[in-house]
Order: C-alpha cells, then structure tokens, then sequence
C-alpha cells in the first residue's frame, strides 16, 4: 500500500496549496465559532412552493454549528490544527527553525517574535534537483573523480576504445594526453548486464564485498554463512571457505575484511561480532567480540542488549567501529576486546558506520533513521559532540560510503535517494540543534510501501552537493558505494536498487549504465517448494513471481567486473551472486568459463540449477 499523507497537508501540518508568499489563517482562527445557514429539505416540511402547511412563508432558519462539530465532520488532521487553540505558540516556536535564510531571529530573553512569511516547499518531482548538476559537473573536469575528454579539434567524434588504443600505440599527442586517453579506457568499461557466473544460495544474499587488493570476496546470507572466494583471478573464482555465526537471530546483517585479508568480521541482530580467520586450513571456531563490554564501570543508561547494523574495520585493523540498534556508535579494540568508546549519539537505529580516512582511525561517520549524517572526531568529543551535521535526506539512511580521502562521503536514503557530501560543507552542531528534523520527514515504512515521487519535498536545509535518482531504496537497508580509484579512476558512484539493478552514475547525476541482474538471473533455477516459505513476495502455494532486489554490489578494484549479491528467485526467496564484466558489448564470448554458468555456493556445476520444471524437486540441496 503506498503512502499517501493526507490531502494538502505537509509534515508540519500546514496546507501545501496557495502562493509562496501567504497568510497563517490558524494564527486568528483559534476560538472562532462558525454560523452555517441552509434550507431544511423541501420534501419533508414545506410545500413545492416553500410555503408551510399553514400558508404562511418561512423563512431559512439558522443553525449554528460547534467547532467540535466541525471537527468529527471532516476528519482532517490539518485543519483540526488549523483550529487548535495551541496552534499557534507550537507554530511560532518552530517558526525559525524553518527559516534560518529569512535573516530575522528574536533576541533571547526579549520575547520578540517578528511575523516572518514562511517560504513554501514545492512537492514532487518538479522540486528535484537539476540534472546534470552543475555541482557535480565542477567535480568531473577538476579531476578528482576521473578523467574527461580533451578536445583535438573542432569536429565532435565520439570515440570508442579501439580508436583510443589506435592513438595509444601510434603514441599520438603529448605524455599528459598519453595518460588521459589510458584513463578514459580504463574508465569506459562498465560491466555488462550479462553475467559470467551465477552463484546460487539457498538464502537470501544480504552483502558482498572485494578486498582492496581484489584477490578476496566473501558473501553474506541470512543462513548465517559467509562464504570465502579467491578472486586472484577475477574472471575465474575459486572457493575458498565458509564460517558461520552459531547464535545469529534473522540474518548476518554485515561483514568486514582487515586490511591484511587475515581475519573477517561479521555480525548479526546481536551485541556480538564474530571474528574468524580468512586461513582456508585454519578450521577453528570464531572468536566472539562482545560489544556490549565495556570493561568493569558500566555508565548509568548503557544497554546491554543491542543489535548491530553496520561494521568496519579501522586502516590499522586495530579496532571495530559498529552502528548499533541503540542509536549509538561503538568502536572495539580488539586487543584489549572490549568496547572503547560509545556514542549514544543519534534518535533512532544507526543503520551504517565507516572511518573517514583509510590511514587514520579518528574520523568517523555514522547514518541514522533519523535522517541525519553525522562526523565525529574522535580527537575533540571530551563532551561527546559530533563535529558537523550533515542535512538533506528525507528519509532514514540505510548505507554510508567514504571516498577515503577524508573529505567526500556518499549515503543511500530511503527518500530514493544517494546523496553526495563535502565535509566542508557539514553543518555545525548548534546550527543543526536548531532544526527540528523530525519536522522533514514522513517516517515512510519502507519495508513494506511504494514510495511515491509525488510526496516528496525537499529538504530547506539540504547540504549536500549532488542528488542521485533512479533506484529504489526498499524492502531492506540497499547500500551504494563509490568507485574504486584502480579500475574506474573514481569516476562514478554506484547503488543497488529493489528493481534488480546496479545503477551506475556519473558525478552530474546523470546514469552512466546499468546493470540489470534481474534480466541476468530470470528463471535461472527451478521452484523449490520447501524454499518459499519464508519470502517476502511469494502469493499462492504454488505460485510465485521470479523476483530480484540488489542489496549489495563491489566494483572489482584493479579489473571491469562487478559482482553484485541479491534476494533473487521465486518471491525473492532464494539469494545470488552474479559476477558481471566488461564485455564491449556482447551477450556472449568464446572465453572459458562459458558465460552465463550457474553453479552452487561452493561454484560447483549442478545440473539440477537448469531444469525447466519442479515435479520430482523435493529432494534436499546443502550449498555446503
């Protein structure tokens, strides 16, 4: 059922219809009694010509109707407030929050409260930002992500890679042109919609992610397994191992790979991270890292029982940071194994957390249902303040992304939304504690709604650079990322999506390609009845759509492949792995392994993946 918020009414409860410039009608309206005149019905009192039985006329008797009255008749939410006698001090009150750009405030302590025309908020898709972004077209020719063409003459050709790699062996042009032409090919190649490999799961697919030196992948499933990958050759994997989480509840909610590729971390709706060894010979149980230790003072307010959303490992590896169901972030040391440090710092879940900068541990960022974005600096929090704010989304965050140059950071929302940041553009505290943020959003549910682009209104203090649209943030927490500096020279940013699809943009918003898993896996494997209890999306007994929502993707870092992990199947009930490439184009090759190959989690081939029908398919298939 989509969301629809009552007619003409806004998330302040304020009528969205009338010009720019109007007047309040609440602020005079408050104890106003209505007189309502009308004739009773001619049929039950009067004769056809309005005269009474007796023959004398008579005329229209009044009748008056409470405010109260008003109120049970019409049902609305908005002008039940408009005729509150507390409307107005709450309307007031709010009145700067709303309006930091009108460049009035009252004195404090004064009590003066100027009567400033509140600007409105369009709605829908006529509020969007402009595409391309001009904002983001500055970031494409400065050079910090990726390379643009450089004109040669007058005559606009589009050139493709053979005619890049023409001029690349003729060592046409100066070195500096040299180096951009071998940029702009490395950059060029995005991943077809064609998919190499198809790795089945009997679970649902939760997240994957390379290893920056792209020889590791490992995927996450809500079987409470993750499975280990050698991907030293990236267009032909290798299994490599499987740990589980023994006590998990729903799901293993993330993972993360230390940098020296020797031990994964990863969660679940729990207080506890398991850390087990990459080491294929190393078969010992994984260690349990509880953080909800705090070591033996315990604060006054601390929970002990959280779940946890999001986990990264520090550059160093030294420490954990985890965004928690307590609204708080934690960071874990490992050596001492024990909490360090928590910050109860948002109102609602902290969905995803990650370090600002890959060579220090003190920058943290952390995204909430609250809406909100927010830096901490681990050096200056004495008093537990974040260092800047970061406003914009509508809605709650579901992923956080940093470029790792401590300065861009990339978010999912689900107002549809992924946005781009500045950290020098963030908000400071007391700027952002003046703004109700409650005040911005709809709490749209969007587990189980559509969301509607006509609802949409955006944020009046949004500081984000860029706006990408176009995928679907529902269902589940859909994460985006940048790309890597080696493969794509950071020229696009990159999003799952609910409709089965990686969505690749360029800086100015516009979409550079697309990566259509759902065409990719459609009916690549038969229905299992003994697999569809548990979906989301599966109608009738032995029905059933072939679904697929992308919840996670990762961009190989040195080569054009994307490996993307989906809720995929009959009613999404099932889970993938779909390794797509660069394949200039074509829907096939003559390369070994054949495209489009369908194997098991442990990349076995199993013929029972390619039957058409599912009579005799009660027999029970272990991945592992």
């Amino acid at each position: 059922m989509d969301y629809i918020p009552a007619l003409g009414e806004d998330e302040d409860g304020e009528d969205d219809e009338g010009d720019a410039s109007f007047h309040d009608a609440a602020e005079n309206l408050s104890g106003v009694e209505i007189e309502v005149e009308f004739t009773e019905n001619d049929d039950q009192e009067e004769g056809d010509n309005g005269q009474e039985a007796s023959g004398a006329a008579r005329p229209p008797r009044p009748i008056y109707i409470t405010r109260e009255q008003i109120m049970q008749l019409l049902g609305h939410a908005g002008i039940s407030r408009i005729f509150a006698s507390d409307y107005t001090s709450r309307h007031r009150s709010r009145r700067f929050a709303d309006n930091d750009d009108d460049g009035e405030e009252s004195e404090p302590g004064t009590g003066y409260d100027p009567i400033v025309p509140r600007r409105r908020r369009g709605r829908g898709r006529a509020t969007f930002q402009a595409v391309p972004s001009n904002e983001g077209k500055e970031l494409m020719n400065a050079g910090t992500f990726g390379s643009s063409n450089r004109p040669e003459d007058t005559l606009k050709r589009k050139k493709r890679l053979a005619y890049n790699i023409m001029r690349r062996e003729l060592g046409l042009g100066s070195d500096g042109r040299q180096k951009n032409a071998n940029r702009l090919i490395r950059q060029n190649m995005i991943p077809e919609s064609a998919a190499d490999t198809i790795i089945h799961y009997n679970a649902r697919c939760y997240s994957g992610q390379f290893s920056d030196d792209g020889n590791f992948f490992f995927s996450c499933g809500q079987d409470f397994r993750v499975r280990m990958y050698d991907t030293s050759n990236p267009y032909d994997w290798k299994y490599y191992k499987t740990v589980a989480y023994p006590y998990g509840q729903w799901t293993i909610t993330d993972a993360s790979l230390s940098p020296d590729n020797r031990f994964l971390a990863y969660s679940s709706i729990r207080s506890i991270v398991c850390l087990a060894p990459t080491d294929p010979d190393n078969e010992s149980d994984p260690n349990s890292l509880d953080f909800a230790n705090i070591g033996t003072h315990n604060p006054r307010g601390f929970h002990t029982y959280f779940g946890i959303w999001s986990i990264r490992f520090s550059g160093d590896g030294r420490e954990i940071v985890a965004g928690t169901g307590d609204n708080s972030v934690y960071v874990y040391d490992i050596e001492r194994r024990q909490s360090i440090l928590r910050i109860p710092g948002h109102q609602d879940d902290v969905n995803a957390v990650c370090f600002g900068d890959s060579l220090s541990p003190h920058i943290l960022y952390s995204g909430s249902d609250d809406t909100t974005l927010k830096v901490w600096d681990r050096r200056s929090m004495g008093d537990g303040r974040e260092a800047g704010v970061f406003l914009g989304h509508t809605e709650g965050l579901t992923y956080v992304d940093s470029k790792g140059d401590g300065r861009y950071v990339l978010s999912n929302g689900k107002d549809q939304t992924a946005k781009l940041w500045d950290l020098r553009k963030m908000m400071s505290k007391d700027k952002a504690d003046q703004v109700d943020i409650n005040a911005y959003t709809t709490r749209f549910e969007y587990r189980s709604n559509a969301y509607d682009d006509n609802n949409y209104r955006p944020h009046p203090h949004d500081c984000s650079l860029v706006t990408f649209r176009g995928h679907k943030v529902l269902k589940t927490l859909i994460r985006c990322h940048f790309s890597p500096p080696g493969s794509t020279d950071s020229r696009y940013v990159y999003s799952g999506s609910y409709d089965g699809s990686v969505y690749i943009w360029n800086l100015d918003a516009t979409l550079a390609g697309k990566v259509d898993v759902l065409k990719a896996t459609k009916n690549t494997r038969p229905r299992d009845p003994n697999l569809l209890a548990d979906t989301y999306d599966y109608f009738g007994r032995n029905g059933g759509t072939w679904m697929t929502c992308v919840r996670d993707a990762s961009w190989h870092p040195n080569a054009p492949v994307i490996a993307a992990t989906s809720w995929n199947g009959w009613g999404t009930s099932q889970g993938t792995c779909t390794v797509h490439t660069w394949n200039d184009g074509l829907d096939n090759d003559e390369a070994e392994p054949k495209m489009t190959r369908r194997v098991n989690a442990q990349l076995q081939h199993d013929e029972r993946l390619y039957r058409r029908l599912a009579h005799n398919y009660d027999d029970d298939w272990e991945d592992d």
